[in-house]
């Protein structure tokens, strides 16, 4: 994931008073200029103070990066409203659309009162807080786990009744946050209602440049595209766990109990790969094992994603990359390990932060986290305002296409193996990344739906968890694995939620990578089968990439799709076309069985 500081917006302008006239162009432009000038410092300041905070953990570090953010945190809220008051100038379009990111950078508006805004910001941190802290104490055991305890037993056991403890155990740490969360959702709609938007939900959907309503149905429609090959992918899971835990725990038709994919959402399946793939499609070749053997260096690691990019032309990374990133653990102090890359001054200061372990996961992610990184760069040439990406999802989207090409030809041309396996191993690397992929679909698309419903108030607090599992078993075929009740409030048990962070991007940049793929294979003159493309070495490839890149948020997304995939509209036909074999041999394995549930 990148870290950006574009939502840190600062800047503290008097309001117009009631009965002034309208304000000019000139009066706009002036706002925007201080604006951007007051951004990049609130920002740089703000973004230094996270960096030491994330790499050195201490009380003292969290204090300071915690008033960087809330100065920015607070500015910015006051800016996205001075912004509305520009509503209805006839702006040239540049100075329209800086407005318009202003007014749309925040996920959370607060109310004009100060009492309702502190309060309001306070239940936020509060249910965060909730959420970090949470752990569960099994009877009869000396220690509590906290979730990573928990998600590696949901990845690692085998044994149904020890995973539905963990299941159970994490999901009860949730009910707090449920009355909470209910007056969030009051005070947060007051706010968007305040900046002329009809709730909090519409105020998300407004960012993707076009009417709110038609995103919605935008999602749905993607959706639609690619649930045939998710149905074909549940049915054969569903069938292979049932032979591994028996008819008692898995139906034959029906949904899957929630417990049993490995994961504490059973939002993503990769987990169980070993459970479900049939011995004839293994991959071929074991990655981690190649690179250890090759006593490869963490630093070497990056090297090797540095080289995919300069390979499709872009400038290597600047000396600064090299000497402040982090690659690994320290032994003396604590850090915050999860891997992100960072823009710190949105020019040429990026850096990764990661704990590096030497397996193929990791070599992965390093790939992805480097597209950020490239990404930031491009559009540093951008006025600041323009300095992200063109829409949430296509920052996730970047790090994931040039992940995409990560194939064992990519492996062989590196070095790493001396020959790629042959298509007959392709149905093993195709499971495998659809147990990824695919299985995620319709979590990433059901979370904010959920969200959205809250919002507008088409589901009441009193229906917040029966509604939460309807959504569940609508789009993904899950079920709980116990019963469950209005005393649950089993969607904070999931981080985003909780923190109130926004989940489309992640459905719409598993969509969106797969486009990216399918194009940049195309003007790279790749006719193998897609999953076999990799844009390794080719600069028309990387000229493609370029030109969406370096237009950052310049222009509505559909423009820069079409920079880059030649159409405006997102096509989830490029999935389909990816996974092809795939689904051929899902469908043999289905044969004779009940699809859906």
């Amino acid at each position: 994931m990148p870290y950006s500081f574009a939502p840190f917006l600062a800047l503290l302008i008097s309001g117009v008073a009631l009965g002034a006239p309208r304000p000019t162009i000139a009066q706009a432009r002036t706002f925007l200029d201080d604006a951007e000038k007051q951004l990049l410092t609130l920002g740089v300041e703000a973004a230094r103070a996270d960096w030491v905070k994330s790499t050195y953990i201490t009380d003292d570090t969290e204090i300071l990066a915690a008033h960087a953010d809330e100065k920015a945190i607070n500015a910015g809220v006051v800016l996205a409203k001075e912004a509305a008051k520009f509503d209805g100038v006839p702006l040239p379009e540049d100075m329209a659309r800086k407005m318009k990111l202003l007014k749309l950078s925040l996920t959370m508006a607060t109310p004009a009162n100060p009492k309702e805004s502190e309060e309001l910001t306070r239940i936020v941190a509060g249910m965060e807080g909730t959420y970090g802290k949470g752990k569960y104490c099994p009877q009869g055991q000396s220690k509590c786990l906290d979730l990573e305890d928990l998600s590696k037993i949901m990845a690692n056991s085998r044994d149904p009744n020890r995973l539905l403890d963990s299941w159970r155990g994490w999901h009860a740490i949730s009910p707090p946050i449920r009355q909470p969360f209910a007056r969030f959702v009051e005070l947060s709609n007051k706010g968007a209602r305040e900046l002329g938007f009809k709730d909090s939900g519409a105020m998300w959907r407004e960012k993707y440049d076009m009417p709110p309503d038609a995103f919605a149905k935008e999602m749905d429609r993607l959706w639609d595209q690619v649930r045939p090959l998710y149905l074909a992918l549940h049915t054969y899971v569903r069938s292979r766990l049932r032979e591994n835990y028996g008819e008692s725990v898995v139906p034959a038709t029906g949904p899957i109990p929630a417990h049993l994919l490995g994961n504490m959402w059973a939002q993503s399946w990769e987990n169980i790969y070993a459970l479900v793939a049939p011995k004839e499609t293994g991959v071929g070749y074991n990655l981690t094992e190649v690179l250890k053997s090759r006593q490869t260096e963490p630093k070497q690691m990056v090297r090797y994603g540095e080289s995919f990019f300069t390979s499709l032309g872009f400038a290597p990374l600047p000396p600064t990359f090299w000497e402040r990133s982090l690659f690994v653990k320290p032994t003396d102090h604590e850090v915050v390990c999860h891997a992100s890359a960072w823009d710190i001054d949105t020019l040429d200061d990026l850096r990764i932060k990661m704990c590096i372990d030497i397996t193929d996961e990791d070599f992965l992610v390093i790939h992805h986290e480097l597209g950020h990184n490239f990404y930031q760069r491009a559009y540093k040439t951008q006025p600041l305002l323009f300095r992200d990406s063109a829409n949430d999802g296509f920052h996730e989207a970047v790090g994931d296409t040039i992940a995409l090409s990560v194939t064992p030809d990519y492996l062989v041309k590196i070095g790493l193996l001396a020959k790629a396996p042959d298509a007959s191993k392709d149905i093993g690397l195709l499971l495998h990344k659809a147990l990824e992929k695919i299985a995620f679909l319709p979590f990433g698309l059901l979370i904010d739906q959920w969200r959205w419903k809250v919002f507008s108030g088409e589901i009441k607090p009193e229906d917040y968890n029966k509604a939460w599992w309807e959504l569940r078993l609508k789009y993904q075929g899950i079920a709980p694995p116990v019963g469950r009740t209005e005393a649950d409030f089993d969607p904070a048990a999931k981080y985003h939620v909780a923190a109130n962070v926004p989940y489309a991007r992640y459905f719409l940049a598993d969509i969106l990578q797969f486009q990216f793929h399918r194009a940049l294979a195309q003007a790279a003159g790749c006719t193998e089968p897609l999953n076999r493309c990799s844009i390794y070495g080719n600069k028309a490839a990387g000229d493609r990439l370029n030109a969406m890149l370096s237009m950052g948020t310049s222009r509505p997304w559909p423009d820069e799709l079409q920079a880059i995939a030649g159409t405006k509209q997102m096509d989830a036909t490029a999935i389909l076309d990816y996974f092809a074999p795939l689904k051929i041999w899902l469908d043999e394995q289905n044969r004779g069985k009940t699809a859906g549930w």
